[in-house]
C-alpha cells in the first residue's frame, strides 16, 4: 500500500511552521524592547540624521548611556562614547536591520536608544514604529514633497505616511506647524500627545557655536527631546555643539585654487526643491556673496522629474551667475528654463567624466564666488566632495 503526502498538507505544514517561527521571533523582540528603558524614534523628510545625532549628543552630555543609529548619507551606529561605527551591509538595506540593532543595543544595557526611521513605504513606517521600536518619544522633523512614488502625490498623503510613526501612549514632537492638525488627529487615536517646537527658540549665537551650518529647527527639536528626558538646555547644547556632523550635514569650506578664493557649501543632502530653497535662503542670509553665485547640481539618471524640478528651482528662484550641472541628456530640459535667468552661464558635465572635470569647472569661476552644491551626494557626488576637500584652506 503506497502512502503519499498531499502537496496541500506540505504547504500547510510549512506555513504553520513559519507562523510559529514568526511568533517566537516577535515575542523575543518584545522582550528585548522591555530591556531598553527609553526609546526615541526619528522620522520626517529632512534633518532626521542630524536630529538623531544631536539628541544622542545631548543625552550623553547629561550622563545617560545612549546608543543611536542613523540611516542618512552614510548609515552609522553611534556608541555611548559618541564614536561612529560604520554599518557594513552584505545586502540591500531593509527595516529588519532595526531589529538586529535593537538586539545588539539591548546587550549593551543602555539608558536610551535613538533610532532614525529607515522605512519609506507607509506600511513599513507603521511596522517600524509599532512592532520594531515602540518609542516613548517620537519626532517628525518636517513634511516635504519627497518620495511621492512611495508615500503619495499630495501633502496629506505624505503627512499621513510619516504619521505612521506616531507612537502609541507616547509623545510626538514636530517642527512642522502645517502638519499639526493631522498629526494631532492621529495621535489622539493612539493616546499620544503632540507638541509643536518653534525653531525661533534657538538663538543666532547658539547656532554660531556649531562648527558647521546647523538648522535651528533641528537644534530646537533636539533640545526639546533632551528636556523631556530631564537634561537641562545648557548641558544638552554643550554636548550638541561638540557632535561629529553627519556626512550630509550643511558644511562650509573655504577653497583656494591658486590665488582664487571661494566659499563652497554642501547642501546635497536636501534633494527636494522646497528644502533646497529654504537652505538657500538660510545660506544667503549668513553668507551674502561678494562675488558671483554658482550652483552645482549633481543629478541622477533615474530621477529625471527631480532633475527638472531642481533645475527650475535654480533658474526661477535663485538665478545664479553660473550653473554647473553633472548629468546626461539635459539640453532640452535646460533650454525650456533659460528664459527665467538668461544671464546664467550654464556648464553641463557629462556623467562619464571624472570628478576632476567638475572641480576644473569650479576653478574657472571668479574670485570670491559662492558655490552651493545641491542634488545627489551618493556615489560620484561624494567622490567630488572628497576631491574638493583637498583645496580647502583655513584662515
Amino acid at each position: 500500500m503506497e502512502f503519499s503526502i498531499s502537496p496541500v498538507l506540505i504547504l500547510g505544514s510549512i506555513s504553520l511552521l513559519l507562523i510559529i517561527a514568526g511568533l517566537i521571533e516577535f515575542s523575543a523582540h518584545q522582550a528585548i524592547l522591555s530591556t531598553i528603558p527609553k526609546r526615541i524614534h526619528i522620522n520626517g523628510t529632512r534633518g532626521k540624521s542630524s536630529v538623531t545625532r544631536l539628541i544622542a549628543a545631548g543625552l550623553r552630555a547629561g550622563g545617560l548611556k545612549t546608543y543611536a543609529k542613523t540611516t542618512g548619507t552614510a548609515p552609522r551606529v553611534i556608541d555611548f562614547e559618541g564614536k561612529d561605527r560604520i554599518i557594513h551591509r552584505l545586502r540591500k538595506p531593509s527595516i529588519g536591520e532595526q531589529v538586529r540593532l535593537m538586539r545588539f543595543f539591548s546587550k549593551e544595557k543602555p539608558d536610551v536608544v535613538v533610532m532614525e526611521c529607515m522605512a519609506v513605504q507607509p506600511q513599513y513606517q507603521w511596522i517600524a514604529e509599532h512592532q520594531m521600536i515602540k518609542a516613548d518619544i517620537g519626532v517628525i522633523t518636517n513634511v516635504r514633497p519627497d518620495h511621492i512614488e512611495e508615500m503619495g502625490p499630495t501633502m496629506e498623503d505624505i503627512t499621513r505616511s510619516l504619521g505612521n510613526t506616531i507612537p502609541t501612549n507616547g509623545t510626538i514632537v514636530t517642527a512642522d506647524q502645517d502638519a499639526m492638525p493631522l498629526f494631532s488627529e492621529i495621535a489622539k487615536g493612539r493616546g499620544s500627545s503632540v507638541e509643536f517646537v518653534d525653531e525661533n527658540t534657538v538663538s543666532h549665537d547658539d547656532l554660531l557655536r556649531f562648527t558647521y551650518l546647523e538648522h535651528p529647527q533641528n537644534v530646537a527639536l533636539a533640545l526639546d527631546v533632551c528636556k523631556k528626558m530631564g537634561i537641562d538646555e545648557k548641558t544638552a547644547l554643550d554636548g550638541m555643539v561638540a557632535v561629529r556632523p553627519d556626512l550630509g550635514a550643511l558644511t562650509v569650506r573655504n577653497l583656494l585654487f591658486g590665488k582664487n578664493e571661494m566659499i563652497f557649501i554642501n547642501g546635497m543632502a536636501a534633494n527636494d526643491p522646497v528644502s533646497t530653497l529654504q537652505i538657500w535662503n538660510f545660506i544667503i542670509d549668513r553668507y551674502p556673496s561678494e562675488g558671483d553665485v554658482c550652483i552645482f547640481l549633481n543629478t541622477r539618471e533615474d530621477r529625471r522629474s527631480r532633475t527638472r524640478q531642481m533645475l527650475q528651482l535654480v533658474m526661477e528662484n535663485i538665478k545664479p551667475n553660473n550653473l554647473i550641472v553633472r548629468g546626461n541628456n539635459l539640453d532640452t530640459m535646460i533650454s525650456h528654463l533659460t528664459h527665467y535667468s538668461p544671464e546664467t552661464i550654464i556648464n553641463v558635465v557629462p556623467m562619464d567624466q571624472p570628478a576632476s572635470s567638475t572641480v576644473n569647472s569650479l576653478k574657472l569661476l571668479k574670485k570670491d564666488s559662492l558655490v552651493f552644491a545641491i542634488g545627489n551626494q551618493v556615489g560620484m557626488g561624494q567622490t567630488i566632495l572628497e576631491e574638493i576637500k583637498t583645496y580647502q584652506y583655513h584662515d
